[in-house]
């Protein structure tokens, strides 16, 4: 099932198709700008830096539903965003990525791929188990930072829970393999 068809508001309020995206390879990540994975834009944004002339786009999608850790105004989320890691990879509206309110994206995104590829210790997991915040349902979003690897045409490739980085070889590897193609 390809995404393509979806619409989303980017940050600056404008309704756009993700079919504008059609041919490239997509990173989508639910974003916060006060949780402890935050720094992670400044791997994400490295890395759209070095593979965006590859036809690679990583689209980022904050949300407030992980201890209101992404509280701000779509205005303070982009100029924290800006100035605090010098991101330019494309940002779009707050949404929900869990629950009734969860947005049509994530909708598809999930029931493509209901589960994340997770860390082999999965440390995250075991902290947000000891502190009784994981979510309801196993398929649902864990936390901030869990990313969406979708291909060219739209398929949803893979998942990794949000303690895998860009940096870790089970990415890079999926991630090679998506470009490539």
């Amino acid at each position: 099932m390809s995404i393509h068809a979806t619409d989303v508001k980017t940050i600056k309020g404008e309704t756009i198709s993700l079919g504008d995206y059609q041919g490239k390879v997509l990173l989508i990540v639910n974003v916060a700008s006060k949780c402890g994975l935050t720094p992670q834009y400044e791997s994400l944004e490295a890395l759209y830096k070095e593979k965006a002339a590859e036809g690679f786009e990583i689209l980022g999608f904050p949300c407030n539903q992980f201890l209101g850790q992404e509280p701000g105004t779509e205005e303070e989320i982009q100029q924290f965003c800006s100035l605090t890691y010098d991101v330019t990879f494309p940002m779009f509206s707050k949404i929900e990525v869990n629950g009734e309110g969860r947005h049509p994206l994530y909708q598809q995104l999930i029931a493509a791929k209901p589960e994340s590829i997770k860390t082999e210790a999965q440390a995250l997991k075991e902290k947000l188990g000891a502190k009784d915040l994981l979510p309801a349902n196993d398929t649902d979003i864990m936390w901030n930072f869990e990313k969406f690897l979708v291909g060219k045409d739209g398929e949803v490739i893979a998942r990794f829970a949000p303690d895998i980085t860009v940096a870790d070889d089970v990415f890079k590897t999926a991630l090679a393999d998506a470009l490539s193609k």
